[in-house]
């Protein structure tokens, strides 16, 4: 008995994944739950485990095709063994008559023709891919002028973005469209073999894609301040080791950013907002998310209810969204609903940024390197650890009053944390 493999459930508001690779080829033995293809959302990525143990009998949608919530992947065969070839055509017998082969071939020749002519026929009839369809659209070209190379000849939106980086002509508009994608101009015969091209990742085409949205429908602005990080570090050196022990978690600093940051969040409401068409949509909640640097790409895991949390209990959900975000296996839900992002750049030896908005979120804070610098405390020039703070925000529902009183508020709890355990 066969089993087939689909697209699994991808999450809300998650319609479609690329095919990224296929673990096993057709005919290799399969185990229960072992994974056997890797889907590209543009939140997560995801592995499909096998169903029922067997032999992988036929892929149907290959790596790059983009494919909807539960469209059909391929087949598992029950058994150990590949799927059995079909059964070919008997040769005709020598033994048989001149006219009863004449007969034969005459009606094979036949068959073949027909099955021909319904191949050319579905081929042509396979519309092409949702998304290839969309950038077809936005490049101005015909579907007739990409070769697909997807199942039954489907054009793919690989193929089409490999026919605009070999410049194919677009086609004339009675009407203005959507400017074309940008084709960069050909490298010199020398650079060309020497450059590697490397086709964007679902995931890094939705970041870049989000990215530019935000900057170009955010009134983006970015205010900047300092913090004296003295006192956060000596409490974390008097008690990171009795934290750890306790609650099975290092004592970072990201808790104590986080919190700082519900706090300010609860006295600037409008950094927690967002709009949505001529209405502002003000959140009651603080859910947080991290913006965590992985093998490919950005991703912005969420502390859901981080308001309510102690900062014990948001280090503990942070380690585990972390390690999750480096081993792949971050879910949809893990990225949605977030409020607010802390990004922290000085995890990589960043001294300044403006970070980008998560969109359609206010604002995003930007942590940094801390380095000792000479500043000046009751007149004296001293030697502290400091680190630069850059809150961005969407200056369209965020007064600038406003945006700085936040950072003042975060940079506040920060320099006196015991008003992160006092609640003040």
């Amino acid at each position: 008995m066969a089993t087939e493999i689909r697209v699994p459930t991808l999450g809300e508001s998650v319609t479609e994944a690329t095919i990224g690779k296929w673990f096993k080829k057709v005919g290799d033995t399969i185990a229960a739950d072992e994974p056997l293809v890797e889907l590209e959302t543009d939140k997560v990525t995801v592995e499909v485990p096998a169903a029922s143990a067997g032999t992988l009998s036929e892929i149907t949608a290959k790596e790059g095709e983009t494919v909807g919530v539960g469209a059909l992947l391929g087949t598992i065969s029950a058994g150990a063994g590949a799927a059995a070839p079909a059964t070919k055509p008997q040769a005709v017998s020598q033994a048989s008559s001149p006219e009863a082969a004449s007969t034969v071939k005459q009606a094979a020749a036949e068959s073949a023709k027909i099955a021909g002519d319904a191949g050319a026929i579905e081929t042509r009839s396979m519309p092409p891919a949702p998304a290839a369809a969309k950038l077809l659209a936005e490049a101005n070209l015909a579907v007739d002028q990409i070769a697909g190379s997807g199942k039954r000849g489907q054009v793919l939106k690989g193929d089409v973005l490999d026919a605009i980086a070999k410049g194919a002509p677009s086609q004339p508009a009675e009407t203005p469209k959507a400017a074309p994608v940008a084709v960069r101009a050909p490298s010199t015969a020398d650079d060309a073999s020497r450059e590697e091209r490397v086709r964007m990742t679902k995931l890094r085409q939705t970041i870049a894609r989000r990215l530019k949205e935000a900057q170009s429908t955010a009134a983006m602005l970015t205010t900047f301040n300092e913090v004296d990080m003295s006192a956060v570090m000596a409490l974390r050196t008097k008690y990171k080791d009795v934290f750890e022990k306790k609650h099975g978690v290092k004592l970072g600093f990201m808790g104590f950013f986080t919190k700082a940051v519900t706090h300010a969040l609860k006295e600037i409401p409008a950094v927690n907002a967002e709009i949505d068409g001529t209405d502002i949509i003000y959140k009651n909640f603080a859910h947080v998310g991290v913006a965590v640097g992985t093998e490919k790409g950005l991703v912005v895991p969420v502390v859901r209810n981080a308001d309510q949390m102690s900062i014990a209990e948001i280090e503990k959900e942070i380690g585990r969204l972390g390690l999750a975000a480096r081993d792949g296996k971050l879910s949809v839900a893990d990225m949605q609903g977030g409020t607010f992002t802390i990004s922290n750049g000085g995890v990589y030896g960043s001294l300044m940024s403006t970070p980008i908005l998560n969109a359609p979120q206010s604002g995003i804070l930007g942590m940094h390197k801390i380095q000792d610098r000479p500043v000046v405390v009751g007149g004296q020039i001293v030697i502290r650890p400091m680190m630069y703070l850059a809150l961005s925000y969407d200056h369209r529902i965020v007064d600038g009053k406003e945006a700085v009183t936040f950072l003042v508020r975060v940079k506040e709890s920060l320099e006196d944390p015991e008003r992160l355990v006092l609640d003040l």
